[in-house]
């Protein structure tokens, strides 16, 4: 009786374990969707692309480097300002940082919320 309490024990453990490893994968998976790795991870690995918690963040990021982009030329033609142009250009860097670093803290966290300023737009505009 003791014997089969053991075995079912160490198969609920394992269960639980692997189950755990997934969760960490897609956690691991969307926390690297802000290092532009986890983008190639989703659209490489099937597993990551039928799960919703990578597909959410994946859409999340890819709005994020949109505006990275978008704030890198715009930070690049206004920094010819002396002073003012820098000061701006320093502003919109600083917003980046910290709209990283909420969407790291979210994906690391399982949270769905979407980035201010720019999560529900990248959610409508990304439909994968």
């Amino acid at each position: 009786m003791k014997k089969d309490k053991k075995k079912e024990d160490k198969k609920t453990a394992k269960k639980e374990t692997k189950e755990k490893g997934a969760a960490s994968d897609t956690k691991i998976c969307a926390v690297l969707t802000y290092l532009i790795v986890g983008i190639i991870w989703y659209f490489v690995d099937e597993k990551m692309k039928k799960d919703n918690f990578v597909r959410y963040h994946t859409k999340q990021a890819l709005g994020y480097w949109g505006l990275a982009i978008a704030v890198s030329i715009v930070s690049n033609i206004i920094a010819f300002i002396p002073f003012l142009g820098w000061a701006i250009a320093t502003l919109l860097n600083l917003v980046l940082l910290v709209l990283f670093i909420i969407g790291i803290y979210y994906s690391a966290t399982g949270k769905t919320k979407p980035l201010p300023v720019i999560g529900a737009f990248a959610e409508r505009i990304f439909t994968f």
